[in-house]
């Protein structure tokens, strides 16, 4: 055995345990009856917790150090590995908050933990690429498995509309993703993303090449739009988030966001820097927008899988606001802070995400999904510790201190602020006033109306409250300490 190739591409180990443990679930969940299936999702954790030692691992001996593997189309650094453990404990929480609700209604099937942990080692390797080969790569195999996911119930009509309208458009925004590749590969001549960033440098004042460059980067934004999930490429989202199980939701809102902010970054801040005057103003546009349509139409939603599916609309513009900030007229001096920001922003959204849909799944039973607001009527006198839980999530939505939403927003308008968009730190301040409404109302709702029903029946059992219960006082550690996160943060963008 070639033990200095092994040590060479020991970054990877990651994704080779995910790799192996999903195909030897697959074989074993063969033999598995359904009253055991409980064992297919500890085997899951453990293969996650296997992961998650073995990103430390990598971590501990690489350091803060940049590492490419596989003659350049892997890359092994800080972010990467901060995004990775991001992802391990949402797919873990994900297991854990969907195991009751899934059993009750007949999908806790060993192909659902199995295309959790393929669209997982998707995710990882968007994360970790340094090609556009290996970014397409982990693109599709990420989005393979989530559009089989929505379509996990069958026998249901909304789920398999919602599967092939995100089957579909999905498919559109890969194509333009992949058509702008083509024309960016076509101008600087490599598919490495760090190559890319030196030929665009070099070509940048040549103003027909230039052009050129450009019309690819239109398409490059089109399609990470798309996956991020804002306006005017967020028909899917609604749509995809009302119809898909509810457990599907909550893996859909997630873990896929922190890939596709991994995915924005590799390609925008370190594969076309020179180009950042031409991609903040594409992004200032889709922010604006979304923070708008976002916003808005979650009011008049009465439906809380569609109320969150706008607000993550909104949300995504929020975020895009720390990525426009970065580079000035030039002047770099605003990097790190900026992008930080939209870092910590997206890493509290996605904690956020998953405790708000965690709630809705604790309520839900056999014979009912709570997903109406009606549904959180009188949660108080029913769950008043739940309901304290969701209040939390509700005002870090809403960016009410001492949550981490507040922080979280207040990083990203200061970052604009620094940059000095003004104006776009005004339209999101006064956006954000508007979407408190619907936030607010949810607790309005479980705190001064009547329950719909005298008792009312919740599962998940203990692991599943304290997972929960930890999820939502983590939004309030974060906000009165928020280094805590910030710091890795910023260590990270550094280390770019």
């Amino acid at each position: 055995m070639n033990w200095t190739a092994f040590i060479d591409h020991l970054p990877a180990l990651p994704e080779a345990i995910v790799l192996v443990g999903a195909c030897a679930l697959m074989i074993v969940d063969l033999y598995v009856k359904d009253e055991r299936r409980a064992a297919t999702l500890w085997f899951a954790q453990a293969i996650l917790a296997l992961s998650a030692a073995a990103t430390l691992f990598v971590l501990w001996g690489a350091g803060a150090a940049k590492l490419l593997i596989f003659s350049g189309l892997f890359v092994s650094d800080l972010l990467g590995h901060l995004l990775k453990l991001v992802c391990y404990l949402a797919v873990s929480a994900a297991l854990v908050y969907s195991r009751q609700y899934l059993a009750d209604r007949g999908l806790l099937r060993g192909e659902f933990v199995t295309l959790l942990l393929f669209s997982l080692l998707g995710m990882m390797v968007m994360i970790s690429a340094a090609s556009f080969l290996t970014l397409f790569l982990g693109l599709e195999l990420m989005s393979l498995c989530l559009y089989a996911l929505v379509a996990l119930n069958r026998d249901s009509a909304l789920s398999t509309e919602a599967a092939m309208k995100y089957f579909v458009l999905g498919a559109l925004s890969s194509g333009l993703l992949l058509y702008g590749m083509s024309m960016i590969y076509g101008a600087t001549g490599t598919l490495n993303i760090y190559e890319v960033a030196g030929h665009a440098a070099r070509i940048v004042e040549i103003a027909h090449e230039r052009t050129f460059l450009v019309f690819g980067l239109v398409f490059v934004v089109a399609g990470v739009a798309f996956k991020i999930g804002v306006v005017p490429f967020h028909m899917w989202i609604p749509d995809v988030y009302h119809g898909a199980p509810t457990a599907v939701t909550l893996i859909v809102g997630s873990a896929p966001k922190i890939a596709a902010f991994a995915m924005a970054v590799r390609l925008l801040v370190n594969g076309l820097p020179d180009l950042a005057r031409d991609w903040q103003q594409m992004l200032a546009l889709l922010a604006v927008l979304s923070m708008a349509i976002g916003n808005i139409t979650a009011i008049a939603q009465s439906n809380l899988k569609r109320m969150l599916a706008y607000s993550t609309i909104a949300h995504m513009g929020f975020m895009l606001l720390g990525l426009l900030s970065g580079v000035v007229e030039g002047n770099r001096l605003n990097v790190d802070g900026a992008y930080s920001s939209a870092l910590f922003y997206m890493i509290v959204y996605v904690l956020m995400s998953l405790g708000a849909f965690g709630v809705l799944l604790y309520l839900s039973r056999a014979g009912f999904e709570c997903e109406n607001l009606e549904d959180l009527k009188g949660l108080n006198r029913t769950h008043p510790w739940y309901a304290f839980i969701m209040l939390l999530f509700m005002f870090s939505l809403a960016g009410i201190p001492p949550t981490a939403g507040f922080y979280a927003k207040l990083a990203v308008l200061s970052a604009a602020v620094d940059a000095g968009q003004i104006w776009l730190a005004v339209v999101a301040v006064t956006f954000s006033l508007i979407g408190a409404y619907y936030y607010l109302r949810v607790v309005k709702l479980m705190y001064f109306d009547d329950p719909r029903e005298a008792a009312r029946a919740a599962g998940g059992g203990f692991g599943f409250g304290v997972a929960l219960s930890a999820n939502g006082l983590a939004m309030l550690l974060l906000g009165i300490l928020p280094w805590l996160l910030m710091n890795p943060c910023l260590e990270a963008i550094k280390a770019l």
